[in-house]
């Protein structure tokens, strides 16, 4: 048994041994920790030394429970979690993105990705000066002051930043943490496009930066000259790269009241009128009747529900539904349309995905355009699939 230092606190490293099916996913390269794997442990929120059946090391993980899995993987060797481990993963995830720090147009992106760079359990976005840090297990964020310490060594430009809690038991889910405190709200760019954002009210901040490649190919004019219909639309971030690249008008539907003024706000940072540009809060399966018995159609429509959703009415899951929204598309998309269909479903695999969409189409003939996984800034783990979770495929339908 051997100990670590952490926060100047002497902790004993207990080992754990693991069955033959969690050392086969570790030597493939799988960092998040099943726990189908772990059953029975008693061990939580501490790091530990992971053996195999046989007593041999296997490396460094730390168990802490949260949304998916138990814990990490760290990697196979003794590790000290200290500043300077911290400060080398970060300077390493900061090069990795030079080409973001050196742009111009785009202001707001990930710049640590959990496992993709090293350490599952957190993760962090910039949105201009300031840092957001989001926090997925009770261990992490008992860490969090070694890993802020290192940060501010490697990225000294940052004047502020902010935390998000993404796991159960803290009576709050955003924080300041240190520095400067960022207006309550203020614009970032996007491939050239303003987007207003807000660092300290829930989880949410305005914008997913994920999807900051499919919005691309609308500022590049996926949709110019056409009507776009955005359906989960949140704040418009989707209909507003379209506008922002020619489209003549668009229809943002969500059913969560304060969608309109988040939206509106986005139109508004980049000088657009709101007249051609409409923000429905309705269910979007009321949308398609409504769109339906009043005669619309559009020319393309942007599907990109969350992985799952539940009103008063009805759920919707992606793995399960998603084909009906394809299905109630093509009951008001224009001829020769397009359609944006999205998920950020990691238990829907890319082929599962396809197949609700062929589903849905039901033998109708269509074009793949393009397709989008997670963009360059979120570096993900190559050896588990699941951690690549966006899936887009930009679709024209010959009907």
């Amino acid at each position: 048994m051997r100990t670590g230092l952490i926060f100047g606190i002497i902790k004993f490293m207990k080992s754990v041994r693991v069955n033959r099916f969690a050392e086969k996913k570790i030597k493939q390269g799988i960092s998040l920790l099943d726990g189908a794997d772990f059953q029975g442990l008693n061990l939580n929120n501490q790091l530990v030394d992971l053996v195999s059946e046989q007593g041999n090391f296997l490396g460094t993980a730390y168990l802490s429970k949260q949304n998916k899995g138990v814990g990490w993987f760290l990697g196979p060797s003794h590790l000290k979690l200290d500043t300077s481990f911290f400060e080398g993963l970060l300077a390493k995830a900061k090069s990795k993105r030079q080409a973001y720090q050196e742009s111009q147009t785009t202001t707001a992106y990930r710049i640590f990705n959990q496992d993709g760079d090293g350490f599952g359990g957190f993760s962090i976005d910039l949105y201009n000066e300031f840092a957001v840090f989001s926090w997925y297990n009770d261990y992490v964020y008992s860490i969090k002051e070694v890993i802020l310490s290192a940060f501010r060594l490697v990225y000294p430009e940052i004047v502020g930043a902010y935390e998000k809690i993404r796991f159960k038991g803290l009576d709050r889910e955003s924080a300041h943490l240190f520095g400067q405190e960022a207006p309550e709200t203020f614009t970032i760019l996007e491939n050239g496009v303003a987007y207003q954002v807000f660092l300290n009210d829930g989880l949410m901040t305005g914008i997913f930066l994920d999807q900051h490649e499919v919005r691309g190919s609308l500022v590049d004019g996926l949709a110019a000259g056409k009507s776009l219909l955005n359906m989960f639309s949140y704040t418009a971030a989707f209909s507003v790269a379209a506008a922002m690249g020619g489209a003549s008008q668009t229809v943002s539907v969500d059913l969560a009241k304060r969608s309109r003024e988040l939206s509106e706000a986005h139109f508004l940072a980049n000088g657009l009128s709101m007249e051609p540009h409409k923000l429905v809060v309705m269910d979007v399966f009321a949308y398609f009747k409504y769109a339906k018995r009043h005669g619309l159609s559009f020319d393309v429509i942007v599907l990109d529900p969350p992985s799952f959703a539940r009103n008063k009415k009805q759920t919707f899951s992606v793995a399960k539904d998603y084909h009906k929204l394809l299905a109630q598309s093509l009951e008001i998309l224009s001829p020769g349309g397009i359609i944006i269909a999205s998920t950020n479903a990691s238990n829907v695999s890319p082929g599962r995905f396809k197949k609700e969409i062929e589903k849905g189409l039901a033998g109708i003939r269509y074009d793949i355009l393009a397709s989008h996984r997670l963009p360059s800034d979120f570096v993900y783990n190559k050896n588990y699939e699941s951690s690549n979770y966006l899936k887009v495929f930009t679709i024209q339908v010959q009907k």
